[in-house]
């Protein structure tokens, strides 16, 4: 690959060390067992070093794929020494979840409803198309998908993604969902099993889609699957 550095791997056209947020680099570590394994320990003085290392890894990741990362590679492109990097995190998976989890915390965020109403079908029609988008056209999603792919080989990447960034989402994504259900009849009882395997049935096409397909999901698709799945609940 090239040292294209190019607008298609900038998300905001600004400087890469100025893309991310440093107010929410704190959250970006889980809560659990994964945070037993989380290695930035370290100084964290130069806030714009960890930035850039953060934003280089997105580019090269998109530019050269995962086998193709390197600390080396982030090193020269963020501009710093190899030991700032070691010293806030123990290797490249360890950089890329981070900024899964940050990225993720904006783009796969449910918007609070409206006049306090609860959660409705419309939300989740909602979360659907943008979880589409993130996996489909996000340098997160890029994230995720080689994550998930190396989780297949590396115990500890597993138990990080799982452990932390997935077991989280689907927690609270279950909720919504069952909060969903609710408002379609009030009168019965939804139960967490039932929400999550709903949930399950409608993301299950969009990894499908991105990770085996290697394509965009159809949106009137998404739409149509998710009145199917709600006509059964309500018939």
């Amino acid at each position: 690959m090239g040292a294209d550095h190019g607008p298609r791997h900038r998300r905001d056209g600004r400087p890469a060390a100025a893309r991310k947020d440093p107010s929410a680099i704190a959250a970006t570590r889980p809560a659990g067992p994964a945070a037993a394994e989380q290695p930035s320990s370290g100084p964290r003085r130069n806030e714009a070093a960890r930035l850039a290392v953060l934003n280089a890894t997105d580019d090269l990741l998109v530019e050269r794929g995962f086998e193709g990362l390197t600390i080396e590679g982030i090193a020269a492109r963020a501009g710093v020494a190899k030991q700032t990097i070691y010293r806030w995190w123990k290797s490249k998976v360890d950089i890329l979840y981070d900024n899964l989890v940050l990225d993720a915390g904006e783009a796969l965020a449910w918007p609070e409803p409206a006049g306090g109403a609860g959660y409705t079908a419309t939300e989740l029609r909602g979360y659907l198309h943008r979880f589409a988008a993130f996996l489909a056209e996000a340098p997160a999603g890029r994230v995720l998908q080689a994550l998930v792919g190396h989780a297949q080989l590396d115990a500890r990447t597993a138990e990080l993604l799982h452990d932390g960034f997935l077991r989280e989402l689907r927690a609270r994504d279950t909720e919504r969902v069952r909060a969903c259900l609710a408002q379609l009849d009030p009168r019965a009882a939804v139960t967490d099993e039932e929400a999550a395997a709903l949930l399950d049935a409608l993301l299950a096409p969009l990894y499908y889609r991105a990770l085996l397909a290697r394509g965009p999901a159809d949106p009137a698709e998404l739409d149509r699957q998710l009145d199917q799945a709600l006509r059964a609940r309500t018939a």
